[in-house]
């Protein structure tokens, strides 16, 4: 059972300040409805947390390989953070942070420290390079960083360093090593903190922007969905109650943690029921049958297809105990319904599906569902205030009912506007606030309920196992390459991740063909993410046409799909 406080202020009460330049507010008779049904609160986000936290302060809140915690020592340490950033830094309410750390302690405290000091998060993951870390600072005006000493091979101090030396930040502060020139150390922002003074967060508007979370590249333009605490609460409260969350919960989460995924499935919603943590460095199958077989997880709040088929082929699976397992969510791309069928078999797990997105709506397929539901669609909307419509693609028509379209998505908590995106929120959004997702979608009215299908998508989006790779930002750093002419960037199926890039180059005359190793080393120097990388290189004379003149990525598509058909098939004689 989930168990939370639930006091509501008045409508008049919670009123939340004019919005901030670059932020598309709810419209008032949406904000009100959604405070009317209780969806909204009127209290912040660090609010709702602190108060659940202390409900359950002495419950197990957060395991790693270093640390085991209950509620009151992680938000000790969250509430010291908070104070520490305003003592050594100087870090006011409203300002936004950048972050570069993985699956430790020190990310958890850093986070809920942010929100308790009334920072907002820029959700950025180790895996940024320099560039798109530069340009998310820039845009959502973010002048502090904090990055992980010793995550990797210490590549994010170097680019930590690089980032401040450029002036992209100001401040730097640095968790497990020791603090370069210029820098501080999350030592010293912990020590600076431990006193009882009013936390920050106090002076928030909770109509205010909370977390910023990423959607997609950074070309021109980056997409940055801006959460805010009323609505961002609630999706974490929605999602605790539709996986049914209790302090009896033990969820085990291997995937980056400062995600929208991490944030919203995991993080918050645990806070909000009570629940445990187990928080894996990585997602490697030997880890993670070891973290299953140590702490006994029930639910794993999500994994992605590419890792549940790595775990049917882990050579030692089939002798692990996964009975604690009652929850196993796949999410992130499409799930082949062999793989379910595989998990059912050999390993005895009954899978659910969810689809989510960084913009707010999830959906999920109920626990009891047939696998007519579970194997085959995503599920439904968690809330009974999202909206879900199909729309014809490039229209604002209703697809007829049963008919492929594009989802498009409105409710209490999902975004009405990228943040300080104007030009793109006019495709983004249709008229009246629907989300235009770019995902192929179909409605099945079933005996057990409406559920929906992710069939494709519209937009130009490479999704290699959970991330999302857009096509414009690669194809524009490729073109900056001396010898490439035209750049064309398109998914090429891969068994395992479900999609990665393919690069069609054009060349100059004359010029040296690329190979991956070479354009992929043309690529990091310009400092794009090391998973954004075309994994594999053709070159072509010119490009295929559509009608209309524009370059045929279907044809290309089709044309790389042909070549490893051919080449399994050879590879199999």
């Amino acid at each position: 059972m989930l168990v939370v406080i639930v006091t509501h202020m008045s409508v008049s009460s919670a009123a939340a300040a004019p919005p901030e330049d670059g932020h598309v507010p709810y419209d008032d008779e949406s904000a009100e409805r959604y405070r009317r049904k209780g969806w909204w609160s009127g209290r912040t986000l660090p609010l709702e947390l602190e108060r659940a936290a202390d409900l359950h302060a002495d419950r197990q809140a957060l395991i790693t390989p270093e640390v085991s915690w209950t509620y009151r020592q992680l938000f000790d340490n969250a509430r010291a953070f908070a104070r520490g950033l305003r003592a050594t830094l100087g870090v006011r309410p409203g300002e936004a942070a950048m972050f570069q750390m993985g699956n430790v302690a020190e990310t958890v405290v850093t986070y809920l420290g942010c929100l308790l000091a009334g920072v907002r998060p820029v959700c950025t993951l180790p895996q940024h390079g320099t560039r798109e870390i530069g340009l998310l600072a820039q845009h959502t005006g973010a002048r502090v960083l904090f990055t992980q000493g010793d995550f990797g091979n210490g590549q994010l101090l170097r680019q930590a360093q690089e980032l401040l030396a450029q002036a992209s930040v100001d401040k730097v502060v640095i968790a497990r090593s020791a603090a370069f020139e210029g820098a501080t150390g999350y030592e010293e922002v912990l020590a600076a903190g431990r006193s009882d003074a009013p936390l920050p967060y106090l002076e928030v508007d909770p109509g205010s922007i909370a977390v910023f979370q990423l959607s997609g590249g950074t070309t021109g333009l980056p997409k940055v969905a801006p959460r805010l605490h009323e609505e961002y609460a609630y999706n974490s409260l929605a999602w605790a109650q539709a996986m049914q969350y209790s302090p009896r919960t033990r969820m085990l989460y291997p995937l980056p943690i400062v995600h929208n995924a991490g944030i919203s499935l995991v993080i918050q919603p645990a806070v909000l029921a009570g629940a445990c943590v187990i928080l894996a460095p990585t997602a490697a199958i030997p880890d993670l049958l070891a973290f299953i077989e140590q702490y006994r997880p029930d639910v794993l709040p999500l994994m992605p297809p590419a890792l549940a088929i790595r775990l049917l082929e882990a050579p030692h699976v089939r002798d692990a105990d996964l009975g604690s397992v009652r929850d196993f969510v796949v999410g992130g791309q499409k799930l082949p319904v062999e793989v379910a069928e595989r998990l059912r078999d050999e390993l005895g797990i009954q899978v659910r599906q969810m689809f989510g997105m960084a913009e707010g709506m999830f959906l999920l397929t109920p626990a009891g569902a047939t696998e007519a539901v579970r194997h085959h669609t995503v599920g439904a909307p968690i809330s009974p205030g999202d909206e879900v419509r199909i729309l014809a693609p490039g229209t604002e028509t209703e697809a007829a009912e049963g008919e492929l379209g594009e989802l498009a998505a409105r409710g209490p908590y999902t975004i009405r506007g990228y943040y300080r995106a104007e030009a793109h929120n006019t495709n983004a959004f249709t008229r009246d606030g629907f989300y235009r997702t770019g995902d192929l979608a179909r409605r099945h009215v079933t005996p057990e309920g409406i559920f929906y299908s992710i069939e494709g998508r519209i937009k130009d989006v490479i999704n290699r196992g959970v991330e999302k790779i857009h096509a414009e930002e690669v194809e524009e750093l490729i073109g900056e390459h001396p010898d490439v002419s035209t750049v064309a960037l398109v998914a090429m199926p891969d068994p395992v991740l479900g999609e990665k890039g393919c690069a069609y180059l054009v060349l100059e005359p004359g010029a040296e063909p690329l190979t991956v190793a070479t354009l992929g080393e043309h690529l990091l120097k310009l400092g794009l993410a090391k998973y954004k990388l075309p994994e594999r290189v053709e070159i072509v004379h010119a490009f295929p046409l559509t009608n209309v003149g524009k370059v045929s990525k279907k044809h290309l598509r089709e044309d790389i799909e042909h070549k490893l058909a051919v080449e399994t098939a050879r590879e199999e004689r």
